[in-house]
């Protein structure tokens, strides 16, 4: 995974963007200024002050997940190192940078893979990538600094999960490099690399992406981590990042630290209060 940069970046690292991943430190297209760290702080943020609901103290029988029991999955900010601080209005995070027309020029076979990137980009800002869920869907979000993280736990169809999971290992290589076209006229240029995962649940994938552009008439670079894990019908995705750069460990550690609370929960026992020790 990429170095870790200097505080207060330690989501894709978010996802990148606020929202549903990530997700990551706001930021604008070419007509916007960046986005802050809540409503009050900036006339140009997109979000909702509505906090989150707080965690129930049970978790779901074994079977379908409950939203008492995704809930419970949740991480708190005791799971994540260095400085992250819970925030409401998580669910309408958005980063404007991720808002764009992919241009199809840019591609060989240009319908198709312009499609998938575009599907990229949108299912960043709206927090949607893997589409929407079967069943129950609950989020929470933390902020450190200009950096957001977005970690989300939902209930997907199997056969849609693992399609979801293919079409992401397949970015990197779909999506390599490509520019969009902000509704002002703004261009972006985006680069989507891999990025390793822990080994957690049963099934997994990375991404590392760059959008180059402009925020407050100035050159900007977002930056998002982001790792989906599966586990059995459920996923846990984590977006974190922003303008400083991403925030692959705290990636790494909210991974590690989520997945076993939703495989307690999906067992039909309480998770631990207290995290594992962080590396």
């Amino acid at each position: 995974m990429t170095a870790r940069p200097p505080l207060p970046v330690r989501f894709l690292s978010s996802a990148l963007a606020a929202g549903a991943l990530l997700t990551a430190s706001a930021c604008s297209d070419d007509d916007s200024g960046p986005r802050a760290a809540d409503a009050s702080a900036s006339p140009d943020a997109e979000r909702s002050a509505g906090p989150l609901a707080a965690r129930p103290s049970s978790p779901s029988a074994s079977g379908s997940l409950t939203e008492a029991g995704a809930r419970t999955a949740l991480i708190t900010e005791a799971d994540i190192e260095d400085d992250w601080t819970k925030v409401s209005g998580a669910a309408s995070w958005r980063d404007k940078l991720l808002v764009g027309k992919v241009d199809v020029a840019d591609f060989l076979t240009a319908k198709a893979q312009a499609a998938d990137c575009q599907r990229l980009l949108d299912g960043l800002y709206g927090d949607d990538l893997l589409g929407k869920p079967a069943g129950t869907s609950t989020l929470e979000g933390f902020q450190q600094g200009d950096s957001r993280l977005l970690y989300q736990v939902a209930s997907h169809d199997r056969a849609g999960l693992d399609a979801s999971l293919n079409w992401l290992k397949s970015l990197p290589s779909t999506c390599d490099e490509f520019t969009a076209t902000g509704s002002a006229g703004g261009r972006r240029t985006v680069q989507v690399t891999p990025a390793s995962v822990p080994k957690e649940g049963d099934a997994r994938q990375g991404l590392h992406v760059t959008v180059q552009g402009t925020a407050a008439d100035a050159p900007a670079t977002l930056t998002l981590d982001l790792a989906v894990v599966r586990v059995g019908n459920d996923a846990i995705t984590v977006t974190a990042g922003g303008l400083d750069g991403g925030a692959d460990d705290s990636v790494e550690q909210a991974v590690q630290q989520g997945t076993p609370r939703l495989q307690d929960v999906r067992a039909g026992r309480t998770p631990s209060a207290e995290p594992s020790e962080l590396d």
